[in-house]
């Protein structure tokens, strides 16, 4: 395991480890109420569940896009709640969407700065496959933890700064969403297609295999091969969370140099 990546294996054995927070983040776009619903039908023995729209965003506004970053002191309080020792409590996340909402906690863990956070390999559906204990039981935690945060403002952009430095040599625009949407032949969700002048495009969902387990290190060194030497990679995808995926892939592959434009497109077309 890297520090980053827990096996299924490896959350067994600390199922029951103090220092050990496991968080459900489940969820789904298409409809809002589905991940809490299945956290409270079945979970991973002990875990919490935190909600992409109202734990790890805050509310939508004309500006900032679909998931504009929660409020840190807020997000604080939950994690103090839930046990979350700032810089001391290892916190795992999973969800069943290869990564797509575990790498958002992961992300803003970091963000607040602290480091102990990793993702579950395989999520959910490989913890039930190997018949790993589930439960529907909602835990309640035994001490209060105390999350006090150190905000790393150098992680993230704002638009103003990516319209500033997406031209220049050094810097490299990524955009995370899958191509036809980067290609402006469908759009779901936003209400303008396409993508910012000037971005490449790298997939997140082409992080993890199908079976929901990140590629091999290596593998994640070559995905970001043509990138290793920029002073700078902005992520962006829809409205900042699945760009946090290839922000772990990135780390994966040894590159510090990732920030993530968290309003991305759904900011950039408010304009």
């Amino acid at each position: 395991m890297t520090n980053i990546i827990v096996s299924r294996e490896w959350l067994l054995e600390h199922l029951e480890d103090p220092q050990v927070v496991i968080v459900d983040c489940r969820f789904s776009l298409a409809d809002p109420q589905l991940g809490k619903q299945q956290y409270q039908t079945s979970h991973i023995q002990g875990a919490y569940y935190l909600d992409l729209n109202q734990d790890l965003s805050s509310p939508v506004e004309e500006h900032g896009g679909r998931h504009p970053l929660p409020n840190p002191d807020q997000l604080a309080d939950k994690l103090s709640t839930i046990g979350v020792n700032f810089q001391k409590t290892l916190v795992v996340a999973y969800d069943d969407s290869h990564f797509a909402f575990a790498s958002r906690l992961w992300w803003l863990l970091r963000y607040l700065g602290h480091e102990q956070v990793a993702v579950l390999d395989g999520g959910f559906s490989q913890w039930e496959k190997a018949n790993y204990r589930v439960t529907d039981i909602i835990p309640q935690p035994e001490q209060k933890g105390t999350f006090t945060y150190t905000m790393q403002p150098q992680m993230v952009v704002e638009r103003q700064i990516v319209i500033n430095r997406k031209d220049l040599p050094g810097v490299a625009l990524v955009d995370s969403r899958e191509s036809d949407r980067y290609l402006g032949i469908r759009e779901p969700i936003d209400k303008i297609a396409g993508h910012i002048p000037g971005a490449v495009n790298y997939p997140w969902s082409e992080v993890s295999d199908s079976k929901g387990y990140l590629l091999p290190s290596q593998e994640q060194i070559h995905r970001w091969s043509q990138l290793k030497q920029a002073d700078e990679i902005i992520v962006y995808c829809g409205s900042g969370v699945t760009a946090c995926v290839n922000l772990l892939s990135l780390e994966l592959a040894g590159i510090h140099t990732g920030k993530l434009y968290a309003g991305s497109w759904s900011d950039w077309i408010s304009y």
